[in-house]
């Protein structure tokens, strides 16, 4: 005799503790490959919904689990996550009124060298929040990207170290034009400006009914406001163009996150911005951090 059997729905039981309703309660770290474009991304995801029937006991996470498949249908874009969501809330329905889901990964692009034909990846730190809710869709983007920073501070100092030491080397000689542009390319530099690796996050709000994530125009406005990004692959002169970009580029870190906070208040399609540029100190064991906001409400 064939016997059906029933496995237990601990879940289903309602709660014997007092009412509390949750704010989100889900699955953290999914292990998932998207798309952006046609660029990979080796995503984690956090899912989650609200649990507003305080004597409910749980949720169903493995409807989360299995409406997250959705998303590797087609490359990411506004619909395709507002359409996970509506799942989310859909598969909970009597549970829940909000959804949740923030994916985080690696966007690996190509970037070409500053003067010759070479190119490489490089890899940007990306985060996307979607948020449904009885108010509406929410959307924000995260990026992070690198650059390198030139101290103006330290620039002066460097300046005035030449200058010193180009009085000592010709006070008693001619300015013979021959001499001098050897003393320029051998001793006389006698001090450089220090740079440091830095870091610009970016987190942008884009408006309900926005139909694309302009990951790349936001990383392309970024670069360009700041001008010295970082390189890949490079030969002698895309490392000298480099120099003379930070030699021009001359910035604190205030300089930096008011050079992004114009490029982004130029920038269509955003409905808000918080920035923070993080300049590693190569002279001291501390960083310098600048941070703005902007909010079209």
């Amino acid at each position: 005799m064939n016997r059906q059997t029933t496995l237990p729905d601990i879940a289903a039981q309602r709660s014997t503790q007092p009412a509390a309703p949750l704010d989100w309660v889900g699955m953290r770290g999914i292990a998932l490959p998207l798309r952006l474009g046609e660029q990979p991304i080796n995503a984690q995801v956090d899912a989650g919904v609200s649990l507003d029937d305080g004597q409910a006991r749980g949720i169903h996470m493995s409807r989360l689990y299995l409406a997250l498949a959705d998303l590797q249908l087609e490359p990411l874009s506004p619909a395709t996550l507002r359409r996970v969501l509506e799942d989310f809330l859909r598969s909970h329905q009597g549970l829940s009124h909000c959804a949740h889901l923030e994916l985080r990964g690696d966007w690996l692009i190509p970037r070409p060298a500053l003067i010759s034909p070479l190119a490489g990846y490089k890899a940007y730190p990306l985060t996307l929040s979607a948020r449904l809710d009885p108010a509406g869709f929410h959307l924000e983007l995260g990026l992070r990207l690198d650059y390198s920073s030139t101290c103006p501070c330290s620039a002066a100092l460097a300046r005035q170290l030449i200058q010193q030491r180009f009085a000592d080397d010709f006070a008693d000689r001619p300015l013979d034009y021959d001499a001098l542009h050897a003393w320029l390319g051998s001793t006389g530099i006698v001090a450089t400006p220090h740079s440091q690796r830095s870091e610009a996050h970016i987190r942008v709000r884009l408006p309900s009914e926005a139909n694309s994530l302009p990951f790349l125009a936001l990383l392309d406005g970024a670069e360009a406001a700041l001008g010295t990004a970082v390189q890949t692959a490079v030969k002698r002169a895309d490392e000298q163009a480099f120099a003379l970009a930070n030699g021009q580029n001359l910035m604190f870190c205030e300089d930096a996150a008011r050079r992004v906070h114009q490029a982004l208040l130029a920038m269509p399609g955003i409905n808000g911005f918080h920035i923070q540029v993080t300049h590693a100190e190569s002279l001291h064991a501390h960083d310098a951090v600048a941070s703005t906001s902007h909010c079209w409400c």
